[in-house]
């Protein structure tokens, strides 16, 4: 689920001062980072999978409509914002960023009158070691060492993650951490997943690009996330989609064809920027274990699309 918009240059550096200052504040008192900066993006495309896994798993669905939710979105919406305790519609809306307010206000908090976040968590966390137990290959499979190892290294990456200006990030992080090895990889892919999507929005939020905005020119790149999967998943009326697709091309960064050049350079500079605000955790461990985080997650994430991962599940809906 990815949150898309403009970048932050400087004429000097590629790097507006807000994110240099960001910079500075991410290496403050610590020695200089040797670490490749296309390595934050390996990392995070590696051990991403992991988490997400779990929007497509009917074991998901299976255990939230279990406690009454209905299946799809209001199943999607509570599960996600649980960490957060009885939220409203708005802060679902503006930590979830690119869904149509009027979709989420559907859902939420209604879901809350049907099953106490805190059961919502707990179901979510079992549906996460069923799933993973499944797409792995089995309890052998996710009793391997391997597993321990990349569980390890991603909590200790998370250790230098902060929640300030992180609402979703900060809601996950304040669960307790699981005592088994499967959970804990799973618990800290997602609080990862979610510190870097407050920091992308950030940059949206630097950028002046609405969610819907965000959203359509994500699906402009033709990488990803389609423009078919995105209306039927965000609920936008087509009158919104109309004009504000309408309001990007008058902004020179939409035109018929898709995404202008300063279109596809404001993509390029927003994920440039939320690489930067993500680095954290993969600058404290260092290049070497973070080479290592990247080798298990692409092993395990493959695995996971082998074994039939992203194919069914709330998403589907």
């Amino acid at each position: 689920m990815t949150r898309s918009g403009e970048g932050l240059t400087d004429a000097a550096d590629g790097v507006r001062p807000g994110i240099a200052r960001v910079r500075r504040m991410v290496s403050v008192d610590q020695p200089a980072s040797a670490l490749d900066p296309a390595a934050v993006a390996r990392a995070h495309r590696a051990v991403e999978p992991l988490h997400s896994q779990i929007y497509f798993a009917p074991e998901l669905e299976e255990r939230l409509t279990g406690l009454g939710l209905k299946a799809g979105r209001m199943a999607y919406f509570a599960g996600r914002a649980a960490p957060m305790g009885p939220v409203g519609a708005g802060v679902v809306t503006a930590t979830f960023y690119n869904f149509s307010p009027s979709l989420v206000a559907h859902m939420i908090p209604r879901a809350w009158t049907i099953a106490l976040p805190e059961q919502v968590v707990a179901a979510r966390f079992d549906a996460a070691r069923a799933s993973l137990t499944r797409l792995l290959g089995g309890p052998e499979a996710v009793a391997a060492p391997e597993v321990a190892e990349l569980a390890g290294l991603l909590r200790e990456a998370c250790t230098v993650l902060t929640p300030q200006g992180r609402p979703l990030y900060a809601g996950h992080a304040d669960l307790p951490w699981p005592d088994e090895p499967l959970l804990e990889l799973w618990h800290a892919a997602s609080l990862l997943r979610e510190h870097r999507g407050d920091g992308h929005i950030a940059a949206l939020l630097h950028a002046g690009l609405s969610g819907l905005e965000a959203l359509i020119t994500h699906t402009a790149t033709g990488r990803g996330f389609t423009e078919p999967a995105a209306k039927a998943s965000r609920g936008w009326r087509e009158e919104e989609w109309v004009g504000c697709r309408a309001e990007l091309a008058e902004r020179g960064l939409l035109d018929d064809a898709g995404l202008t050049a300063e279109g596809e350079a404001v993509r390029a500079r927003v994920e440039a920027a939320t690489d930067e605000l993500s680095a954290a955790p993969w600058e404290h461990l260092g290049a070497e274990r973070t080479a290592r985080v990247t080798e298990l997650g692409k092993g395990f994430s493959r695995a996971l699309v082998a074994n039939g991962a992203f194919g069914s599940g709330i998403f589907a809906r």
